[in-house]
């Protein structure tokens, strides 16, 4: 315990261990915490909370910035903390639950989260519990590996816990970019030209005399989950880096592009590390969270800025960069997440967004969250707040999995996250299919010769033509619309015997 990390030394009166923060949380309770997808979370205190409700009966409504690290989710979810959870998570354990009807989740676009909480449309937020690196002499604090919706917590919550952990260099300060938009009817507009662009304050501020605990801890955020590029992700990522230098050659991108934001996991990173071989320089990215891939591509030369919200990051790049943090400082900033997705500046950006879909149909709706129909995954994130106002909306998914008995291009989908009018460009192994300036019958016709797994084409082309004969501005038949939904669950494939 240092407490030079606590610069106000009326506050070195709130230090406490994360079990006795912990009772401070009551049963009933809307607790919002620090953490965007397993970065900058509560490390202990909703651990210690997780471990009192094993024996004692407590629930409460959690919000967050996005995903906990370090199986917190689960925990709470098993040890029944958990009566509502939003707006984002990826635990195996709070997901059975969720489906289960046990925990009630608010599957929410990411940057409206804070802004419901602004205008009072979600209940007010009785404690926060918040991760920094260490707390100022004026009461604000430096937030550590992610922003989130800290800020708002910070401003609106009735009562706040800090977790300060030292396992965070202080160097930390001047990451980050906190900015505050004024409330409806007298909101500014929020003056971000470029992804580098600094606009805020490099600390959250915070009234201390709301402090009513502060725990410290020494330890890392839970490492991202790395995958190596297989054939499929290098497949999509050739797809899509080959559109991209079509899209060069007809005059409509330079070789620069435009901000790029791309979603968590495998295909994102395997899309985003093709560009170390490409002839692709100086890109920039304002998206939501910073992988390996960026850093790589930092180091490679062909990446000069990067916007975002939280970084997620493997063990081996976490240390090359926060134990070099004067290396990558003036690379990359940190914002509040209703700041990085918000819509206005999305557009006015020109993002190009690649996001990660479950499904999606021969008219380009695409379902990202559930399985089914009915089964939730991980949730939209911010997959929504990018799509709809991108420059360039891509969707990415492989044709077919599970030994090809699922296939992922289907005749309507179970779920819709982002409707066809929101979806530009739909990538699969097998190709790509650019659908912009197209009627819903050119579009089918484009995915079906682009997109589908050979297994598949030939049912799903006497599907759609079928419903052709039948009419309609966008053909289906209903009858057979979730067929090989149903087939997969009745036999275990899509496929026709």
């Amino acid at each position: 315990m240092s407490l030079s990390r606590i610069r106000l030394e009326s506050l070195h009166s709130k230090v406490m261990t994360a079990g006795e923060a912990a009772q401070l949380i009551k049963d009933g309770m809307v607790v919002g915490s620090s953490g965007f997808t397993k970065a900058g979370d509560s490390k202990v205190v909703l651990p210690a909370l997780a471990e009192r409700a094993k024996t004692e009966n407590v629930k409460i409504t959690l919000m967050t910035g996005a995903s906990l690290g370090h199986d917190t989710d689960g925990k709470l979810a098993e040890a029944g903390a958990l009566k509502k959870r939003m707006p984002f998570q990826v635990d195996r354990t709070l997901r059975n639950k969720i489906n289960a009807g046990e925990v009630l989740f608010i599957d929410q676009h990411l940057s409206e989260a804070a802004e419901l909480l602004h205008n009072k449309n979600l209940p007010p937020v009785d404690i926060a519990v918040l991760e920094v690196t260490y707390i100022d002499r004026d009461g604000s604090f430096v937030p550590t590996t992610s922003v989130g919706n800290s800020l708002t917590f910070a401003n609106l919550a009735k009562q706040v816990i800090l977790e300060v952990n030292t396992a965070i260099p202080e160097e930390f300060y001047g990451l980050h970019d906190i900015y505050q938009a004024e409330d409806y009817p007298h909101r500014n507009v929020i003056p971000i030209v470029a992804p580098w662009n600094k606009i805020g304050r490099k600390t959250i501020p915070l009234d201390p005399n709301k402090v009513v605990a502060i725990v410290f801890t020494d330890k890392k955020d839970s490492p991202a989950d790395i995958a190596a590029p297989d054939e499929k992700t290098t497949n999509i990522a050739k797809h899509i880096l080959n559109f991209f230098e079509n899209e060069v050659k007809l005059g409509h991108l330079t070789e620069r592009l435009l901000p790029l934001q791309a979603g968590i996991g495998k295909v994102a990173n395997a899309v985003l590390t093709g560009f170390k071989d490409s002839n692709f320089y100086d890109l920039t990215m304002f998206s939501e969270v910073l992988q390996d891939s960026t850093f790589d591509l930092i180091d490679s030369g062909k990446l000069s800025f990067a916007s975002a919200s939280s970084v997620t990051v493997s063990q081996d790049c976490y240390d090359r960069v926060f134990g070099n943090l004067s290396k990558y400082r003036d690379k990359f900033v940190l914002r509040p997440q209703n700041i990085s997705n918000t819509p206005g500046l999305i557009r006015r950006l020109g993002v190009i967004a690649i996001n990660t879909a479950i499904e999606f149909d021969l008219y380009g709706n695409v379902n990202s969250t559930h399985i089914s129909g009915t089964k939730i995954m991980n949730g939209i994130g911010g997959s929504g707040d990018f799509a709809r106002n991108a420059y360039l909306s891509i969707f990415v998914t492989q044709a077919a999995s599970k030994e090809n008995k699922i296939s992922h291009v289907l005749p309507m989908v179970s779920h819709v996250d982002h409707t066809e009018h929101d979806v530009d460009i739909l990538v699969t192994d097998i190709g790509l299919a650019d659908l912009r300036g197209l009627a819903p019958r050119e579009r089918a016709q484009k995915i079906i010769d682009n997109c589908v797994h050979p297994d598949y084409r030939e049912e799903l082309q006497s599907y759609f033509d079928r419903a052709c004969e039948r009419g309609g501005h966008t053909p289906h038949l209903l009858e057979e619309a979730f067929s090989w939904h149903l087939r997969l669950a009745e036999t275990g494939s899509m496929k026709k015997n």
